[in-house]
């Protein structure tokens, strides 16, 4: 759903998204570090890449979840944050992780395992909503094989490098990855079997027309295939108005409800929420899955 500055949420749509670019642009450049890399990739100078914005880590959430410190579901120790081992064990049990190397496996930033519920086919193309280092790019690529596609998409340039570079270690030839807004996709009508995404769309100040994007590019009959963070109560006004909770998954969330309402008014068919882990009171990562028609 879109999002407005208001009483609950004052903060401009384009704060938030610099915000988030730039929390996820200092994460790609500490996993490529963090793996030894050569990077060569830029940490943002905030007096020059962002507007005047408080990015001090208690305002960016540095102890939120799908950030750099990560909070695992339940409390446990499985975070989605690139300094926090223990993501892709408690998240991708069903995948064959075991040939990624560090710099795609830190770069775990999410809440789930959208290829798991993707049912995804030999020679099928497949879009993943903000593709970050491209760990679910490159375990999708496994599965549709070298006759399929797979496309990533992120606004970070720093993601898209590291995701790069990323594409070049594992020799995935079936991988592109390009930049753009998940609000308005770089991609062609009618054009991608599935779309997933992985604890992304929360982050998106304008809901309405990610969904509608992923209907757009869906053929008849594609499938939706996200894991999200949604919620199953009112967030508290402070949590709304916290910057740190936009970075950190928790103010853009959805409720679950919300969330399927906006799938059936984009068009989508069989619309189906499964909750998974509370990763606090009311804060649940979720399988989302939905079809377009034809």
């Amino acid at each position: 759903m879109s999002q407005a500055p208001s009483e609950s949420q004052p903060h401009d749509p384009a704060v938030i998204r610099e915000a988030v670019r730039e929390r996820y642009a200092r994460a790609a450049v500490r996993v490529e570090e963090a793996s030894g890399g050569a990077s060569g990739l830029r940490l943002p100078d905030p007096a020059r890449d962002l507007p005047l914005v408080d990015l001090t880590p208690a305002a960016a959430g540095e102890d939120a979840c799908c950030g750099p410190s990560g909070c695992g579901p339940a409390g446990g120790d499985a975070g989605c944050a690139p300094d926090q081992i223990g993501a892709v064990a408690a998240f991708y049990r069903q995948a064959d992780t075991a040939d990624l190397p560090a710099s795609i496996t830190d770069a775990a930033l999410g809440c789930g395992d959208p290829t798991a519920l993707a049912e995804l086919e030999r020679g099928e193309t497949v879009l993943d909503l903000g593709s970050g280092g491209g760990i679910d790019c490159f375990l999708a690529a496994k599965l549709v094989g070298p006759e399929g596609r797979v496309i990533g998409v992120d606004m970070t340039d720093e993601m898209l490098a590291l995701a790069a570079r990323n594409r070049e270690r594992v020799g995935a030839a079936n991988v592109e990855f390009r930049k753009g807004q998940i609000e308005a996709l770089p991609v062609e009508d009618a054009s991608v079997d599935v779309v997933i995404s992985n604890c992304v769309i929360n982050l998106s100040t304008d809901k309405e027309a990610v969904l509608r994007e992923a209907w757009r590019v869906l053929k008849p009959g594609g499938r939706f295939r996200v894991s999200d963070l949604v919620l199953t109560r009112a967030l508290s006004r402070e949590e709304a108005r916290s910057m740190a909770e936009w970075t950190g998954c928790v103010a853009g969330a959805l409720h679950r409800d919300a969330f399927a309402g906006a799938l059936a008014a984009a068009g989508f068919a069989d619309v189906r929420l499964r909750l998974g882990a509370a990763w606090r009171d009311g804060v649940h990562s979720a399988q989302i899955s939905a079809r377009k028609p034809g």
